[in-house]
C-alpha cells in the first residue's frame, strides 16, 4: 500500500514537469517549421511536408529530427532548445 501510494504521489508530483518538456518540445517544432519555411520559401519536399504536419499534430518526435537534418543540410543554423 505504501508503496502503491509513494508511486502515485511521484506520477502527480512530475506531471507538470512531463507537460512543460511537451510544450518545449512543440514550441521548438514551430520555430523549426518556421525556419524551414523562411529557408525553402514555399517549397518543400515531401518528407518536409510530412515533418511539419507532424509538428503541427503535436508529434514532435517524428517531426523535430527530419527538420532538423534538412535545415542542417541547409548549413543554416538550428534555434536554441
Amino acid at each position: 500500500m505504501k508503496l502503491t501510494t509513494a508511486c502515485l504521489l511521484a506520477s502527480v508530483a512530475l506531471t507538470p514537469f512531463a507537460a512543460f518538456a511537451q510544450s518545449s518540445e512543440a514550441t521548438y517544432c514551430q520555430a523549426l517549421v518556421k525556419l524551414y519555411r523562411e529557408v525553402n520559401k514555399g517549397t518543400t519536399s515531401v518528407e518536409g511536408a510530412e515533418a511539419i504536419n507532424q509538428c503541427n499534430q503535436g508529434n514532435t518526435a517524428a517531426g523535430i529530427p527530419v527538420l532538423e537534418k534538412a535545415l542542417t543540410d541547409a548549413k543554416v543554423s538550428l534555434p536554441a532548445r
